[in-house]
């Protein structure tokens, strides 16, 4: 199971910045990352790093890890201090490896990728003009030119009736892997359901990033491909999509996005697009961020095209990031409007499994705490693991504390309430639902019993700025704290 490594790293930005100063290593203070010179590039030995070298290494200033653009070495700050010991003594930098078992699953998704990769077909090579009319149609992309389709290499698969995004490697453009989208209809209510090679938590594609020029510096970040297709085509503009919409930016793609100075996040159509959106701008740096704020005359890229609504004009009104620490109600004059237009998405996520708590709680709502109480044996971690699994399956990103029973226990109860069967007398089932679970982005904290509250805290917010969670459960307060805290108010 995924879990927080450990409590949050323990490096600060001003120990990184004295490191670097004393091993005489040159860098560049960016957005989200400091810029420097890479180890696992050029002249090994114990030469110094070059002011003059490429700044192809990135260090995140929130975790200390790594990751070079031009070799795709990645690691920990701890990493990254023992290849520069290494390097010192003479010793050629060493990459750290990632285990065999996953380089094998990467390699397998790669081989499978290229397989459906052949097997696709460019949209205007189908048969007929009917059957391209009639795909382009059930994907609402009518007004995208083939053109476009070229450009970002878009194709189609008959036999899974989807349409398929590449994912080319930004160091030599190789095919990394692929997303697959099909539509389900169900009644009036269409749905897009996605699948990734590889899995979701290792598929880590800016899509569009290979048609990014290294001159370009302002960007549009959205989250989904048909929307990135649909900005540049009506707007002319550099756009990118976030692998996993917006549930989550994973802190590993930030050096891919430190040459552009000005960030449109233009996420979707709802509140929770807003909410991300604000999230990933803090990630992002405020201070280069703007957001185009959801609503009837500015609906997610690909609407605006298909309604020929002006996105140039869009892109312009959007606001910037950064808050003063006084406004005036001038400025929350539309967020105000949008809350009053959007009252049923601001009251929160609501829950399918329970229709009653939704009139009680009116959802799931950022910011707020909810304690729920009851005698050993109530109850109390089943109930919870199912009102938690609920907001899951709709793409809220949560973090377990289990201080009570163990991470296998609890995952146990919640892939059978997530089967709604008993996998016990079902073996055979096992693997199809488990693969199914382990796409939920869920996450557990490795802790059991008594803990020390500060690790608990910083393990939270490693978890909240790595993975981009929104709920926190804490199962339950007794445990953690232990019994002679209780006397003390926390």
């Amino acid at each position: 199971l995924p879990s927080p490594d450990g409590p949050a790293p323990s490096v600060s930005i001003t120990e990184i910045r004295q490191y670097l100063r004393a091993q005489d290593i040159p860098f560049h203070d960016g957005y989200s990352c400091l810029h420097t010179p890479s180890l696992f590039v050029g002249d090994r030995g114990d030469q110094p790093l070059s002011a003059n070298a490429p700044f192809t290494l990135f260090i995140d200033k929130t975790t200390g890890s790594f990751l070079c653009t031009a070799t795709l070495a990645e690691g920990t700050w701890q990493d990254f201090q023992a290849n520069v010991e290494m390097r010192l003594r003479g010793i050629s930098p060493i990459p750290p490896a990632k285990s065999e078992e996953m380089e094998e699953e990467m390699r397998q998704a790669r081989e499978d990728a290229r397989c459906i990769w052949e097997r696709a077909l460019p949209l205007w090579e189908l048969l007929d003009e009917k059957e391209t009319k009639e795909t382009k149609a059930l994907f609402g992309i009518s007004q995208v030119t083939n053109a476009t389709l070229k450009r970002f290499g878009v194709r189609y698969l008959r036999t899974a009736r989807s349409l398929v995004f590449p994912w080319f490697s930004p160091q030599d453009a190789t095919l990394k892997g692929l997303k697959l989208v099909r539509v389900e209809k169900n009644g009036g209510t269409i749905t897009y359901v996605e699948e990734t090679l590889p899995r979701f938590d290792s598929y880590l594609n800016l899509f569009g990033l290979p048609l990014i020029g290294r001159r370009d510096t302002e960007l549009v970040l959205t989250g989904w491909e048909l929307d990135a297709l649909a900005l540049h085509q009506a707007a002319g503009v550099a756009s990118l999509a976030l692998p996993r919409g917006t549930s989550y930016l994973p802190p590993t793609l930030l050096p891919y996005l430190e040459q552009f100075k000005r960030i449109t996040l233009w996420l979707g159509e709802d509140l929770r697009s807003w909410e991300a959106a604000k999230l990933f701008a803090r990630k992002l740096s405020l201070k280069r961020c703007s957001l185009v704020r959801p609503g009837n005359l500015q609906p997610r890229p690909l609407e605006a095209l298909n309604q020929g609504l002006n996105v140039t004009k869009i892109l312009r009104s959007a606001l910037l990031a950064s808050h003063k620490s006084i406004v005036s109600f001038r400025q929350l004059r539309e967020e105000v409007f949008g809350e009053l237009v959007n009252t049923e998405q601001v009251s929160g996520v609501k829950w399918t499994r329970f229709p009653e708590l939704n009139k009680l709680l009116k959802g799931h709502r950022r910011g707020e705490l909810t304690i729920f109480t009851g005698p050993t044996g109530s109850g109390k971690t089943t109930f919870i693991s199912e009102y938690a699994l609920d907001l899951c399956m709709q793409g809220v990103c949560t973090l377990w504390g289990s201080f009570e029973i163990n991470n296998v226990r609890l995952a146990k109860i919640m892939l059978t309430q997530f089967a709604g069967r008993r996998l016990e007398d079902q073996l055979e089932l096992y693997d199809e639902w488990a693969d199914r679970f382990e796409e939920l982005p869920l996450y557990f904290m490795t802790f059991h019993g008594q803990q020390n509250i500060k690790t608990v805290i910083d393990t939270m917010q490693h978890a909240v700025y790595m993975y981009d969670i929104t709920h926190v459960v804490v199962d339950n307060l007794q445990f953690m704290m232990g019994h002679e805290h209780i006397s003390v108010d926390r």
